[in-house]
């Protein structure tokens, strides 16, 4: 039997984005293997990631486990990979730390939910609780621009949360 405070909690997040609607999502898949399904909410009906100033969430929900520690290794290699040289290695150390407080390892089922907040930084939760909030606008841009920028690994996904069509 389901409590009845379980909606509520479910979605905590949403208290930061009353209005916000589904824009689009997908799966990010690895040699064939669903990862995860990602989706984009947001309050803003043509969402524009160079230029929100509007808050967002991204919604993950994982198909497989995977540790906190592969989370933070996967984020930070893509920041470096997305930025080269632009943040020194103390500011990469710091934000290492600050995921590794943000995030938890995951199972199948598992829900991660990161909350751009612009000019401030980002809120993480998963369905239940807020876990963190890292109080630095670079690096949430940096962070969401994993999925967002066009230069991101997956431009198909990136589509599919911006809800354009293939």
């Amino acid at each position: 039997m389901i409590p009845l405070a379980a909606p509520v909690c479910a979605n905590v997040w949403r208290e930061q984005l009353p209005q916000a609607r589904a824009i689009g999502s997908g799966d990010l898949r690895w040699f064939g293997l669903k990862i995860y399904t990602a989706r984009l909410w947001s309050e803003q009906t043509r969402f524009d990631p160079e230029s929100s100033t509007s808050p967002f969430a991204l919604e993950l929900t994982y198909h497989r486990s995977i540790s906190r520690e592969q989370f933070v290794k996967t984020s930070l290699d893509e920041i470096t990979r997305l930025f080269a040289n632009r943040y020194s290695a103390a500011t990469l150390k710091r934000w290492e730390a600050d995921m590794q407080r943000a995030f938890t390892d995951v199972n199948a089922g598992d829900q991660l939910i990161g909350v751009y907040l612009p000019e401030v930084g980002c809120r993480f939760y998963n369905s239940r609780q807020l876990l963190a909030e890292i109080r630095d606008p670079e690096f949430a841009k940096a962070f969401f621009a994993i999925w967002f920028d066009e230069r991101t690994k997956d431009t198909g996904l990136r589509s599919q949360l911006l809800g354009s069509r293939k």
